[in-house]
């Protein structure tokens, strides 16, 4: 099924409608893990340094109301490689196969739900289309050998974790590399190690990179950090420790570190560090041109509690309320900065209503694909580039049935919300107006009835029920 559908889409594809160029160009994206909109220098961070992130929206566009797909790490990258919301998607809550038999598992890990094997995906619209597909990172949408394997959805090559509760340690005892285990000599899961899995996923897409440079590519950078646990090499902690103040502070994450805070912002600076050799790379095979380059974050910054950073004292969040786990703007708005040189306008910034189901389009559009006909997003590629018509969402849909059962809707300025569905079993539905009250301090429901009952109806038919993930029967509170 999955096949017929890529080769009609190759059939149908018109490239004359949608190609950029005659030369499709290179696609990257940079997908961080659990880091918040604030957490990066171009969104207001003061305390840690991001120099390369900062130069890709210098030298390109920053996106100021750009969404996850939800607020944890599976569902969202299901929402990123499907083009699906919350209300459609096939993953909408994380979870392990603890159905695996351990006969099975054999020393591996469990697994997340994988998504079916006629799920298409970015990078098989993009093989369709003669790009080189690689992902280095995380996965987190099914297990090795399941139709959920990142090797059967599209994509010629991955190293990594596939398994996210793998990817808590980033000194871990192996990783994955096409389709075998790669032993990681010197690591035992402790705080400490001899190979930090961060810095296999620069050196992986480096080489594929230049193995690729003379045919367009799309590479995907889902990384581990900066996710709990917080690790990362003494160099670079050691920027830190005299800058940041610990003392009052103690961390009590279930692999604790001595210097927590510096630890994190090690993390944050050492990702951005490699993001800088990927550009390096870029200008020096003549590739800087060709390539358009996407930054973001798979959704919120963690709670202490969970045994991450202290986003309080980072101001993680930005002016959100919120963090990992809710639908309140903290947990699922995100940074996006894009930068293609001579086609994103140079220090511009949009305010366009985007979330991650949009990518899919976007990069079809960019590669002269059709985008599947039963995908939630749309392509803000005329946004990118500043020509054309950008056609705009009615809404953006989110449910989650875990962290008490949420639901939220964002129709223009306006934000409805449900929480605590499964504790309380009652669907009162919040409103903020987030032009005027971005930090969704003042609920207006009873000041504005209508608007109310519009988010209501779309909170009904913005979804389909799903087996696999089922929530509550969505009946208006009296």
């Amino acid at each position: 099924m999955r096949h017929a559908l890529i080769l009609l889409l190759m059939a149908t594809a018109t490239p004359a409608a949608n190609a950029v160029d005659a030369a499709p160009p290179n696609i990257i994206y940079i997908l961080a893990d659990d880091l918040g909109y604030g957490e990066v220098g171009c969104y207001g961070q003061q305390r840690i340094k991001t120099p390369h992130i900062d130069r890709l929206a210098a030298e390109g566009m920053r996106f100021t109301q750009h969404y996850t797909g939800q607020a944890v790490c599976a569902p969202a990258r299901c929402a990123l490689m499907t083009g699906k919301h919350m209300g459609h998607a096939y993953v909408r809550n994380n979870g392990s196969m603890k159905e695996r038999p351990k006969d099975e598992l054999k020393g591996l890990w469990r697994g997340q739900t994988p998504i079916p094997d006629d799920a298409v995906t970015i990078a098989e619209i993009l093989k369709a289309q003669g790009y080189a597909t690689a992902a280095y990172g995380k996965w987190g949408l099914g297990y090795e050998g399941s139709t959920g394997d990142p090797l059967t959805q599209g994509f010629d090559d991955f190293g990594g974790f596939i398994c996210q509760e793998h990817a808590h340690n980033h000194y871990p005892r192996f990783l994955w590399k096409a389709g075998k285990k790669v032993p990681m000599p010197g690591n035992d899961r402790s705080l400490t190690g001899a190979q930090y899995s961060q810095d296999y996923f620069i050196q992986w897409g480096k080489e594929f990179i230049e193995t690729n440079q003379s045919r367009p590519f799309f590479l995907y950078l889902p990384f581990a950090i900066p996710h709990l646990s917080i690790q990362a090499p003494d160099a670079s902690v050691d920027e830190y420790r005299d800058s940041i103040p610990e003392a009052d502070y103690v961390h009590k994450g279930y692999l604790e570190h001595p210097t927590p805070r510096a630890g994190y912002a090690a993390m944050v600076t050492h990702m951005d560090r490699g993001i800088g050799e990927i550009m390096a790379l870029l200008k020096t095979l003549n590739l800087d041109d060709n390539t358009i380059v996407l930054f973001s974050s798979d959704n919120g910054p963690t709670f202490e509690r969970l045994g991450g950073a202290d986003s309080d004292f980072f101001q993680s969040a930005g002016p959100f309320r919120g963090r990992k786990g809710s639908l309140l703007e903290g947990g699922i708005r995100v940074p996006l900065v894009a930068r293609w040189p001579g086609r994103i306008a140079a220090g511009s910034e949009s305010n366009h209503l985007s979330a991650f189901w949009d990518i899919l389009p976007t990069f079809a559009a960019l590669a002269g694909a059709e985008s599947p006909t039963d995908i939630d997003g749309i392509s803000f590629l005329p946004t990118l580039l500043g020509e054309g018509i950008q056609p705009k969402h009615d809404y953006l849909y989110w449910e989650f049935i875990a962290y008490g059962g949420q639901q939220a809707v964002r129709m223009g300025d306006w934000k409805g919300l449900r929480q605590n569905i499964r504790k309380t079993g009652a669907l009162q539905t919040e409103l903020y107006h987030l032009g005027r009250d971005p930090g969704e301090s003042t609920d207006v429901a009873a000041r504005h009835p209508e608007v109310v009952a519009q988010i209501e109806a779309i909170m009904v038919s913005a979804r389909v029920p799903s087996k696999e993930f089922p929530f509550p029967e969505l009946v208006p509170a009296k």
